[in-house]
C-alpha cells in the first residue's frame, strides 16, 4: 500500500510564494516519477509539473520559471516550490506517484493553495 501525504499548503498573497512537500511511504520502487497536479473550481485536473527518479522535469507552461519542482530520493519526498504566485495559481494541488509507465498510479488527498489577489 502506498500513502501520499502532502503539506505546506495555505493563503499567501499574490506574488508571494509557497513551498508544498509530499511524502510517499509503502512499496515504492526506485524508478518512478512524481508529481504534482492542481484542479481550480469547475474545471479539470491538469498537470503542473513531474520529475522522475533520475531528476528530470517537466513543465507545463504557465508556471515556467515561477515553479520548481525537486525531490529528496533517500526520503521519498517531492518538492514544489512556487514563487511569484498568481491568483490563478488558487487551486487543490495533488501529489502524484507513477510507477511501471503509470501502470500504477497512486495520488494524494490534495491541498489548497490559495493566493490572494
Amino acid at each position: 500500500q502506498v500513502q501520499l501525504v502532502e503539506s505546506g499548503g495555505g493563503l499567501v498573497q499574490a506574488g508571494g510564494s509557497l513551498r508544498l512537500s509530499c511524502a510517499a511511504s509503502g512499496s515504492i520502487f526506485s524508478t518512478n516519477v512524481m508529481g504534482w497536479y492542481r484542479q481550480a473550481p469547475g474545471k479539470q485536473r491538469d498537470l503542473v509539473a513531474t520529475i522522475t527518479s533520475g531528476g528530470r522535469t517537466n513543465y507545463v507552461d504557465s508556471v515556467k520559471g515561477r515553479f520548481t519542482i525537486s525531490r529528496d530520493n533517500a526520503k521519498n519526498t517531492v518538492y514544489l516550490q512556487m514563487n511569484s504566485l498568481k491568483f490563478e495559481d488558487t487551486a487543490v494541488y495533488y501529489c502524484n506517484l507513477k510507477i511501471f509507465n503509470g501502470r500504477l498510479d497512486y495520488w494524494g488527498q490534495g491541498i489548497q493553495v490559495t493566493v490572494s489577489s
